[in-house]
């Protein structure tokens, strides 16, 4: 097995519509034999004399052996180019690039692991979750969403979790309240080990911090930010950088494609993202006055 990415024409074998997003499963061998738990595909959209030119960034769901190999993605219906993926049928043909990025990291040994998810994004952690359970973890799941139809996978998580926590902001599922909520607790009640993330990026930011507090490393998956930034997926466009402090503490603009999506939490500067800080490496330099510039 290569860990090289794939191009390759894949065959849309379902797409069902699952609360508020669609879950498109894809007849694509190649990807998912090479997939390994928080890497992503690229999408081309629009169909073959498309002016649309950036390709949509997915985590993937679940990977089955079915059809030779299937590859299963989430997504919402937000713009034109997820719109043209929702009407897919039975049989279509879409041009898929994958599996790209850094993998989540695994645990060597057999330990407690909370999985912290939102969003369409949050359906990422549920690759991630079979893995762990074949290496004999335990597994909790956190999930998270402002209503009942924009939480993912509920139903999913209490089949195959050892416990599922599920909060919603108007408590029309589970708890009323926040990802920030209740992590504290369920961290307590769990005793958790490590803590992964996928979703949005304030629950990242939420979770990468309650996990802090508690001495836990976090692993998350900036998919979302990719989502919103990046157009290539494969880390030539450069515009998915995002600021991240290193062991030597230096600030480093990195990109979610290819030097992600998977990051540790406590590295990612969160209140920077979108941003060029002033004291990283290779920052360009805002002459002052002083320094011979113009005000």
């Amino acid at each position: 097995m290569s860990d090289t990415p794939v191009q390759t024409s894949a065959t849309v074998l379902t797409v069902r519509q699952v609360q508020d997003y669609h879950a498109m499963t894809l007849v694509a061998p190649a990807i998912a034999e090479r997939f390994r738990p928080g890497q992503f595909v690229a999408v081309a959209v629009g169909g073959e004399h498309t002016a649309r030119l950036v390709r949509r960034c997915f985590g993937v769901h679940q990977v089955q052996s079915d059809y030779g190999g299937t590859v299963e993605v989430v997504f919402a219906d937000t713009e034109p180019g997820t719109g043209w993926l929702a009407g897919r049928r039975a049989r279509d043909q879409l041009d898929l690039l994958g599996p790209l990025g850094r993998p989540f990291r695994l645990p060597r040994d057999p330990v407690s692991c909370l999985l912290a998810a939102g969003g369409p994004g949050g359906a990422a952690v549920f690759a991630l979750a079979d893995t762990l359970v074949r290496r004999g973890c335990q597994v909790h799941f956190v999930l998270a969403g402002p209503s009942a139809k924009q939480v993912f996978g509920s139903r999913m998580a209490q089949r195959i979790g050892d416990s599922a926590t599920v909060v919603t902001e108007d408590g029309s599922l589970g708890e009323k309240g926040t990802m920030r909520d209740v992590l504290p607790r369920v961290v307590q009640e769990t005793g958790a080990d490590v803590v992964y993330a996928c979703g949005p990026t304030g629950l990242l930011r939420s979770v990468t911090q309650i996990a802090g507090e508690f001495g836990l490393p976090s692993q998350v998956s900036v998919e979302e930010f990719l989502q919103r930034t990046g157009a290539c997926g494969i880390g030539v466009c450069m515009t998915c950088m995002l600021p991240v402090h290193g062991e030597d503490g230096v600030t480093r603009m990195v990109r979610a494609c290819a030097d992600g999506p998977v990051l540790r939490g406590d590295r990612v500067r969160w209140g920077d993202l979108g941003t060029i800080p002033f004291d990283a490496l290779g920052a360009p330099r805002v002459l002052s006055v002083t320094e011979g510039g113009s005000k």
